[in-house]
């Protein structure tokens, strides 16, 4: 009687064997996709020069993100557009889509493809570092893969005196959630950052902008006020003085010219002293002000 029930448990066992192992192949690509890179900490897929992109585990092909990445680098909280050698920075990176999912992978590296300074992730900014095959690269984690992320942030030490220009390669991932590697866009973008003394035109640019921005008490309402001279996306992220975002808002394009732009603040917002971080193309500007209702 025994053999008579040994033999067929045999087989189905066989059969679930293979079964489990054809179902564990697409259960293991699924904890790949889901888990390890929604949790980023990809090394070699930002675009930069000897590297791969996103697409290598996302269908599609890779889209310009220019005006999807918003790059901004500040020292403390005062935008800046060249560094000084062996200055810490801070550098943020806003999707102006704001997906239900996304993720990226940063790298900065100098003129001969070489990884320039050192960059660490910030708990606060959602970030994380890691390194390979020599280079610094930076990430979103596991719990700031989703919209209520409004922005990333994380630490950048500038590279030694007579390094030149730096280059910040940008791979984003702009998802749609669906459980699967289809449907998701992937957009490379680069950004100069000179060394200081060789910036030239750049920072007369930045001044040219005269950005100011301050606060209406009667109408709780941010008033802002630049010079641009052509059309770009707006992007408004205020943020308190422990350096988290309280409010984001996608405002449209500018103006060339002459911009004055209004902002309606939640009612939740307490009394303080924020940082005004505007984004208009990939320029950024910043301001203090003072709310006070």
């Amino acid at each position: 009687m025994k053999k008579g029930y040994i033999l067929p448990s045999l087989a189905l066992m066989s059969m679930g064997f293979f079964a489990f192992q054809n179902a564990g192949t697409s259960s293991i690509e699924k904890l790949k996709e889901t888990h390890l890179f929604g949790a980023g900490g990809q090394a070699g897929l930002t675009g930069a020069p000897g590297e791969a992109n996103c697409t290598q585990c996302h269908s599609g092909s890779t889209q310009d993100g220019s005006a999807e990445n918003t790059f901004a680098i500040a020292d403390g909280f005062t935008p800046v557009t060249s560094y000084t050698p062996g200055t810490t920075y801070n550098m943020t990176l806003v999707l102006n889509s704001n997906p239900a999912k996304k993720g990226f992978s940063a790298v900065v590296l100098d003129g001969t493809d070489s990884n320039a300074g050192s960059a660490a992730g910030n708990a606060i900014g959602g970030t994380q570092g890691f390194s390979s095959a020599g280079r610094d690269y930076i990430s979103h984690t596991s719990t700031s893969n989703s919209n209520s992320t409004t922005f990333w942030a994380w630490e950048w030490t500038a590279p030694s005196a007579g390094t030149g220009d730096v280059t910040v390669y940008i791979a984003s991932n702009v998802a749609d959630d669906n459980g699967t590697t289809s449907g998701d866009v992937i957009y490379l973008s680069t950004h100069v950052v000179p060394e200081s003394g060789n910036a030239g035109l750049n920072e007369e640019a930045a001044d040219e902008t005269g950005f100011k921005a301050g606060y209406n008490a009667s109408e709780n309402k941010v008033v802002m006020d630049f010079n641009y001279l052509s059309v770009g996306e707006m992007h408004f992220n205020l943020v308190d003085m422990n350096g988290r975002s309280v409010f984001t808002y996608n405002m449209g394009e500018s103006e060339i010219g002459e911009n004055n732009e209004t902002i309606a603040l939640p009612s939740e917002i307490k009394n303080g002293m924020y940082i005004v971080n505007f984004f208009v193309g990939n320029k950024a500007m910043s301001a203090k002000v003072l709310i006070q209702k």
